[in-house]
Parts: structure tokens; C-alpha cells; sequence
């Protein structure tokens, strides 16, 4: 929760930025799925819907795969947004409630199986197949 709020405060700083004031490089980069999921995460697919983005992120070290939804529209106002992951062999993980910036992280240990991951907003939800087997 500690770092939604986080991530709040730094969203808002970003639109203000959008607006004509200039932020620091950290802000933004903090604002990355990446930087939800935490150290060493890189994002190897994401998913474009109406009013969001859907990131799947990997850790190489950990052998973690990382499922964050990252709001486009309504950003700052609570609405359903959704995170699935779903790895062979386990039980499915889904973070969905009313978020006003992004929905997970969600993340489970996924060397040598396969995932389904998804999620998004109210406005469109989408789940992968089988996909991303290691």
C-alpha cells in the first residue's frame, strides 16, 4: 500500500509536469511498472486497452514473473482496475479493487512453466493465453 501511495504522489507530480513544470529524472522513472514490481524486473509484454496498460515483467535473479495494470484514463479517481497472473501448477493470483492509479504488483515464481496474466479497468479487461513458458 505504502508504495501506491507512493506512486499517487508521483503520478500527480507527473501530470503537473505535463502541464508546464519541470520534474526531476527519478520521479519518472519511479512511475515505471518496473519500479512497482521492484529491483530487477523488466517488462518483456504489455497489453494496450481502453484505460489502461497491462505489464508482464520478469526478474532473471528471482525467477519471478511480475503483473502490474497501469491506469491511462480516469488516473487519480478510484475505479475497478484489475492485475491477473496465473502460473502452471498454481493457484491464480489477482489483485482488483478500486485503484486510482494502478492495480498489483502481483508476482509468483515461474521458472520453467507457463503464464496467463492480464487485467485492466471498467472500461476493458483482457487475459493472455498459455503464453511466456520458461
Amino acid at each position: 500500500m505504502m508504495r501506491k501511495a507512493a506512486l499517487a504522489l508521483i503520478t500527480s507530480a507527473a501530470a503537473v509536469g505535463a502541464a508546464g513544470v519541470a520534474l526531476a529524472g527519478p520521479a519518472s522513472a519511479a512511475t515505471s511498472p518496473a519500479a512497482v514490481c521492484g529491483s530487477g524486473y523488466s517488462v518483456i509484454d504489455h497489453k494496450a486497452l481502453t484505460g489502461s496498460t497491462v505489464y508482464l515483467l520478469w526478474n532473471g535473479s528471482s525467477g519471478r514473473n511480475c503483473v502490474v495494470t497501469v491506469k491511462t484514463t480516469s488516473v487519480g479517481t478510484k475505479t475497478r482496475t484489475g492485475a491477473y497472473l496465473y502460473v502452471q501448477g498454481s493457484s491464480p493470483i489477482d489483485d482488483t479493487d478500486s485503484y486510482a492509479y494502478y492495480a498489483g504488483p502481483v508476482s509468483a515464481p515461474a521458472v520453467g512453466k507457463c503464464v496467463q496474466w492480464g487485467g485492466g479497468t471498467n472500461n476493458q479487461f483482457w487475459y493472455s493465453g498459455w503464453t511466456h513458458c520458461t
